[in-house]
């Protein structure tokens, strides 16, 4: 360096002699040159790759390294501090206003009616504490976003490493699971199919296994349809780069098909796939006859051969009427080895064969592509790849005697057989009606899988979005708040809840295996959002391909292969694929700071062709004996013992540290079906609650939560477990403005200035807060509304019920039974909503009903008591009817969905209408008493 200076002083000062002596100097040349140096860098690099003085110089880099800098897959988009500021300085006035007020009405009990204050402030200060842990992991709200343009340059762009510019991205299983058709119809999964095989992902990396856990011909002769009809389906997509692809929706959309389309066949190929979308309809609709009927053909030609076979061996004797099984019948002539109709021996659904059937292939490597329309394509495909990516159908073997886990273990099964199968080291699992809006959803999710620091995820979870919900969203369907406000605050912690839909997981993590570098990372007492780094003082000698398969916390644990089997079972196919899903799912080592890396273009060899021995060993490991004495449902893939197997799996990996992602996209990336329903919905709820209190109630509480896991984080799952309890304080607050009422009391003395301060600071952050959530979210103002109308709905009705159903599970071991959520749609075709008016007893409407109406009669005796009185209590009066119609404002929908179809007057109505009259009749007597009375209330005079 003083070298180089002393050189431009040199220089500097030999051009200052020249001009002294008089010489002939050029200014221009002064003014826009110079002879300094720019160094070496990205906006020039010298020829000779250095300095000129540098002669040892040997830092020279390929240029176009230096065109291309290294650029994140996914990028945090913080909240504004101009919202996020206010809104946590909101939160802390209101802890210090609500323990204020708390103090307070404890050292102010009310005399005249100590029963009353009691059971007020036992409810207040449980409120408070649940109002705490449902704000606390809000405190650090984020939003992300992702760079596909990146994704495919690192991916699926030539370079030294892939020349041919193949694909490096990894490989994804997607699972579709269903257990009844007649709940779950076969059109529906069926589209859904359609709408993941037409997906914007490389096609011989795309694999679908479709789990029909009720192993019913419907739902495998659906799939079969439906595969056949994807040869015209996804060409098309392709070609004409169609959104949505799931056929239902994209042929019922409301606005022009015809829009930005610039191929001139377009409007010639919609018409002739429309058609086929029809007669496809019509196939699927028509499949239960069709099977009917031809196990009747077969079971009549059967019992036909069975009286001529009597009748020759028993000569003229006489004979019994010949007995033969009611068997269901394939295409082929052959029995199906899944359920019966008619359910007999080995063949019902808790007593059947596994099955494994591909009903599409494992595409080839290169494109290929379509012919011009013929007989064989009705379709130009010329420029269209019209491989099809591989689907199968799995059904896991059921046998009496074994408990097979309902969906947890269907999925567990299907992780195996996937396994030895594909093997994909990422996996996205979705219910049989959610189906791929968004066609470059799995792109999104890889963006974070294979962006710096990917490798310590454990899953992508997406938002859910429903369709067929009412234009009011009566019931809170849509849970934006939820999905929108909750689920954005928990990616600020440690990740998101896993919901059990539209979830991208990493194989690993679903195998029980603590995240690389987890010894790299500790909690302490100071780390509540953040992890803090710390050197690990032992480094493994355990080789590079096992070095990320760890489990527990000792520095001996490092994974061997030969111990696998004892964990995941006797398949010597699966025990192999562990280390390979591992080292495919690690991110691209291009940048020295991506550690756990793999080389580029280590994914663009073909995989291996299924035959029959990886077949048959993929049958195998969906045996019902095969998780025995294995750790399967304990400590791998889908967590056993609980309704709500999908929280209790996300918890377990944030509990070994995992971090996991919410990708929130830009248009939607799966939706699905919700019940609108109310009571399909409060049956859906109860399910939820039912499994939160399970998880409290089992070693899943956050209590117990390792130190691996944030404290935010954990508050987050405490709640989760207790929420459902909040229903029993809640429902003895909604009968005290009645009891107040009732007996002319209140919950304080009198309503004095402090009592009505405290309630107005109070009231008042509560909806700033709410306007600040709706700004930083996204939401609209009715759905934060609706959000609290179902939460008391909900809270009053099928929380009650799961907290009494979980104390019976504890203490007399009762069992919990689940109904499946009907995913088909209501019988009347010219109404959208016609499920939304059918009323469908449930003994969980009797609370909020009972709420209801004796808030209805308090208010009538309230008003009644206090106008004949001679002394009338008005503050009382006013206290607790304002606090009864803040129980029937949140009860209002609730309500309304008792009252049935429009234009329809039910039994439920002529009920108000008499409750309304009494009311009336009541409020008529006191403003026109009997004669001779003008006074009314004492000294209350009325104009």
């Amino acid at each position: 360096m003083e070298r180089r200076l002393s050189l431009m002083k040199l220089s500097n000062r030999s051009a200052l002699i020249r001009s002294q002596t008089g010489a002939d100097f050029d200014h221009n040349r002064w003014l826009f040159e110079t002879k300094g140096t720019y160094g070496y860098g990205n906006a020039i690099w010298p020829k000779d790759g250095g300095l000129a003085d540098d002669k040892d110089d040997e830092t020279g880099e390929p240029r176009k390294l230096l065109n291309k800098p290294w650029r994140p897959l996914t990028r945090k988009l913080k909240v504004p501090a101009a919202v996020l500021s206010p809104y946590r300085l909101l939160i802390f006035i209101r802890m210090v206003v609500l323990g204020l007020f708390l103090a307070w009405r404890i050292s102010h009990p009310n005399e005249d009616a100590r029963w009353l204050w009691f059971m007020s402030i036992i409810c207040e200060i449980w409120f408070a504490f649940s109002w705490l842990l449902d704000q606390l992991p809000k405190l650090c709200p984020i939003n992300r976003a992702t760079d596909l343009n990146v994704l495919k340059e690192k991916f699926e762009t030539p370079s030294p490493a892939n020349p041919n510019g193949k694909s490096d991205l990894p490989g994804v299983d997607i699972f579709v699971s269903t257990a009844d058709p007649e709940k779950e119809p076969p059109l529906v999964t069926a589209n859904t199919i359609l709408s993941i095989l037409a997906a914007d992902y490389p096609v011989e990396k795309l694999s679908c296994y479709v789990s029909d856990d009720g192993g019913a011909l419907l739902t495998f002769e659906a799939m079969a349809e439906a595969a056949s009809f994807a040869n015209m389906w996804i060409p098309f997509c392709r070609k004409h780069n169609i959104e949505p692809r799931n056929p239902e929706p994209y042929f019922s959309l409301k606005k022009d098909p015809y829009k930005n389309k610039v191929r001139p066949d377009f409007v010639k190929d919609r018409r002739r796939v429309k058609r086929e979308y029809d007669e496809f309809k019509v196939r699927i609709n028509g499949l239960p006859d069709s099977i009917r009927r031809r196990s009747d053909a077969y079971n009549a030609r059967e019992e036909i051969k069975a009286m001529k076979l009597q009748r020759q061996t028993a000569g003229f004797e006489p004979m019994e009427p010949v007995k033969v099984s009611k068997a269901t019948w394939m295409a082929d002539g052959t029995h199906w080895p899944g359920t019966w109709t008619v359910p007999t021996h080995e063949h019902s659904k808790g007593d059947h064969a596994g099955i494994i059937q591909v009903m599409l292939k494992l595409p080839s490597e290169e494109p290929l592509h379509g012919t011009t329309v013929d007989n064989n394509s009705p379709l130009d495909f010329t420029q269209v790849d019209i491989r099809l990516p591989l689907l199968v159908y799995v059904s896991r073997e059921k046998r009496p005697g074994y408990d097979h886990n309902k969906k947890a273990g269907a999925m567990n099964a299907l992780v195996r057989a996937s396994a030895i199968m594909s093997n994909g080291p990422f996996i996205l699992n979705l219910d049989c009606d959610h189906y791929i809006y968004n066609s470059q959803a799995i792109r999104e999710g890889m963006c974070f899988m294979m962006d710096r620091g990917g490798d310590r995820l454990c899953y992508v979870q997406f938002p859910q979005r429903f369709e067929g919900i009412d234009p009011s969203d009566r019931y809170a369907n849509h849970n934006t708040v939820f999905f929108d406000v909750n689920m954005r605050a928990l990616d600020g912690l440690q990740g998101p809840v896993y919901v059990g839909t539209g979830c991208l997981f990493r194989r690993t993590a679903l195998y029980g295996f603590d995240p690389p570098r987890s010894k790299d990372y500790h909690s302490g007492c100071c780390s509540c959002c953040f992890s803090c780094p710390k050197r690990s003082l032992s480094v493994s000698s355990a080789p590079e391909e096992h070095r990320a398969l760890r489990m527990g916390d000792s520095d001996d644990s490092q994974m061997n292969p030969s111990l696998f089997s004892k964990r995941f079972g006797n398949s010597g196919f699966l025990v192999d694929s562990i280390p390979v899903a591992e080292f495919q799912g690690r991110p691209l080592a291009d940048h020295p700071a991506v550690k756990n890396g793999r080389p580029p273009g280590a994914l663009t060899i073909p995989r291996e062709i299924l035959d029959a021995s990886t077949v048959a060993e993929a049958i195998s490991v969906i045996s019902c004996w095969y998780e025995d004495k294995t750790e399967w449902g304990n400590r791998v893939g889908w967590i056993y013992g609980s309704v709500t197997e999908d929280v209790v799996t996300g918890y377990r990996m944030h509990n070994r540290g995992w971090r996991s992602i919410y990708c929130v996209t830009k248009r939607d990336a799966f939706r699905g079906t919700a019940p609108i329903n109310l009571t399909d919905r409060l049956h859906q709820v109860l399910r939820w609650a039912t499994g939160s209190v399970e998880i409290f109630f089992s070693r899943n509480n956050a209590f117990l939560a390792s130190p691996k896991m944030k404290i935010l984080q954990r508050i987050a799952y405490l709640n989760v477990g207790i929420y459902p309890f909040t229903s029993v304080f809640l429902i003895v607050y909604c009968f005290l403005p009645a009891l107040s009422l009732f007996s002319g009391q209140f919950i304080v003395q009198t309503l004095n200035v402090t009592f009505l301060t405290y309630l107005l600071v109070i009231t008042l952050t509560l909806c700033m807060l709410a306007i600040l959530e709706i700004k930083w979210s996204g939401i609209a103002l009715e759905e934060w509304w609706r959000n609290e109308q179902f939460w008391l709905i909900g809270g009053t009705s099928a929380h009650l019920a799961a907290v009494l159903q979980g104390l019976l599970k504890v203490i007399a071991g009762i069992e919990i039974s689940f109904t499946l959520t009907s995913k088909s749609a209501g019988d009347d075709n010219d109404d959208d909503f016609a499920d939304l008016y059918i009323i469908k007893w449930t003994s969980l409407m009797i609370p909020p009903i009972t709420i209801m109406i004796t808030n209805l009669i308090a208010i009538a005796v309230g008003f009644s008591r206090t106008i004949y009185s001679t002394i009338p209590q008005w503050s009382r009066l006013l206290g607790g009817v304002f606090f009864s119609f803040w129980v029937l404002a949140h009860l209002y929908p609730f309500a309304k969905g008792l009252m049935g179809r429009r234009r329809r007057t039910p039994t439920i109505v002529f009920v108000w209408s008499g409750l309304i009259a009494i009311t009336i009749s009541l409020l008529w007597v006191a403003i026109n008493p009997p004669a001779g009375k003008n006074e009314i209330g004492g000294s209350f005079q009325f104009p």
